[in-house]
């Protein structure tokens, strides 16, 4: 697959999640760049089986954050795993509370890891978010 841009999906339910999975594959996004996550870690594994797509995990994290969230709580460690697909800092303080609201973040990823407080300008966000 070809680098493409971010885009980050926030819905309700899995069946929303599915719909937006597919979305994301007429795209042209392949199933090893479709991610899930939700606050709690058992949903997350349920949701990805039954959507057929990926967990964030070492591969698209790096060994150190893998290693670092051993011993982070669940919130800082979602947070972690969202800047390292691109996603700002305060975003992903964002989409931290919406989990922690039973929402569930559907990712296309287009494929760079980032660090640290490195992040992609260029992820987009859904719903739209008006400032």
């Amino acid at each position: 697959m070809e680098i493409q841009v971010t885009n980050v999906h926030t819905v309700n339910n899995i069946a929303e999640a599915r719909k937006q999975i597919e979305k994301y594959k007429s795209k042209g996004y392949d199933r090893e760049h479709l991610y899930v996550l939700a606050h709690d870690k058992e949903r997350t594994k349920r949701i990805a089986e039954e959507t057929n797509v990926e967990q964030i995990g070492v591969a698209e994290e790096g060994i150190d954050t893998a290693i670092a969230n051993i011993f982070r709580s669940r919130g800082s460690e979602l947070r972690a795993k969202l800047k390292s697909m691109g996603v700002s800092p305060e975003e992903a303080e964002r989409l931290e509370r919406e989990m922690d609201q039973d929402k569930i973040v559907v990712i296309a990823w287009g494929g760079v890891q980032f660090n640290d407080e490195d992040y992609d300008p260029a992820v987009v966000y859904y719903p739209l978010i008006l400032v």
